[in-house]
């Protein structure tokens, strides 16, 4: 059920729905761009960002926001912003606490060629969209990844300030991106639908559903591309500063890539692969050990070691650990 902007009175319904010119109501819009959020006030400002976007005056896009909040008590603040900010939304309440139910919300309501997912508590840089939608066009790629740039507030430690722990950029492997991430990304809708991908609610809260989700995209012959001057702003927490939420982040996100692994690999070759990665574990600890005395480089090796125990852990079978 569905609630257009001006036409009548606002409705107690699980969608709503704003398009702000007759233009709007013909068209199909070519980008969807969608927004999970989760009782944050930062996606207001996620949604200026978004409709201060610049050289996307020939390409057509909505919002669609998700609402994963038990009650939709944001829909209010969300739908007058896209109003005052001349937004096309649509609202979708999408209830469980479980960032999978939200974004597969995102995925059913989607109608546009592409679909692009921003987090609720980063702002896109002005050419985010152009740029994602430029390296999708030149490389023919079925998902675009951009930079997701930590901010960073004086009150947070200086060796995670220097190493810049929080911002993200895709890992290559033998010269190509094999998985993904949601906080900044392009995806071509058609791929997704021909394979039925969703993400898997089993890891909806204890996280890794996008890397799995994009795992998939690559089994069915998705090729992920890279737009670095498609940039997303991220200002990091207080409650993310520190070494022991780094080490369990990545602890999970190894039990991500062993959970791969161990549905890929049985028997003699399981065995290979948890060999390995105890190796690595070693290997980085023993590096953390060499530079106990320089926080950033230390530190780095220790979330490393934790990512290869994450491996470890979900190969010997033990079952994933929730991070949210």
């Amino acid at each position: 059920m569905s609630l257009f902007w001006g036409a009548g009175a606002l409705t107690d319904t699980d969608t709503v729905s704003i398009r702000p010119g007759a233009e709007a109501r013909v068209a199909t819009p070519r980008v969807d761009i969608c927004i999970c959020t989760y009782k944050r006030a930062d996606v207001v400002d996620a949604l200026r960002t978004v409709a201060q976007q610049q050289g996307t005056h020939e390409m057509r896009y909505r919002v669609i926001v998700a609402d994963n909040a038990e009650r939709p008590e944001a829909r209010e603040m969300i739908v007058d912003a896209a109003h005052a900010l001349g937004l096309e939304l649509l609202y979708v309440h999408a209830p469980a606490r479980n960032i999978s139910i939200a974004r597969n919300a995102c995925l059913d309501a989607a109608s546009a060629e592409w679909v692009a997912f921003i987090d609720d508590d980063e702002q896109a840089t002005p050419h985010w969209l152009a740029a994602l939608m430029r390296e999708a066009k030149q490389g023919d790629w079925d998902a675009v990844l951009g930079p997701v740039q930590a901010i960073y507030p004086d009150s947070i430690p200086h060796w995670i300030q220097h190493g810049d722990f929080h911002s993200t950029r895709p890992v290559y492997v033998r010269g190509r991106i094999e998985t993904g991430y949601t906080g900044n990304v392009l995806i071509r809708r058609s791929l997704v639908e021909r394979e039925k991908l969703r993400f898997r609610n089993e890891l909806g809260r204890s996280g890794g559903e996008d890397v799995d989700f994009f795992y998939r995209l690559r089994d069915a012959g998705g090729l992920i591309g890279f737009a670095r001057d498609a940039i997303a702003m991220e200002s990091v927490p207080p409650t993310r500063a520190s070494l022991a939420w780094l080490l369990k982040r990545n602890f999970r996100a190894g039990q991500t890539h062993g959970a791969r692994l161990a549905v890929r690999s049985h028997g003699v070759a399981r065995v290979f692969e948890l060999c390995k990665a105890s190796a690595k574990a070693v290997v980085c600890t023993l590096g953390a050990a060499a530079y106990a005395a320089a926080p950033a480089r230390r530190n780095r090796y220790l979330t490393r070691a934790g990512l290869h125990c994450g491996v470890v852990a979900r190969l010997a079978g033990m079952s994933e650990i929730s991070f949210y």
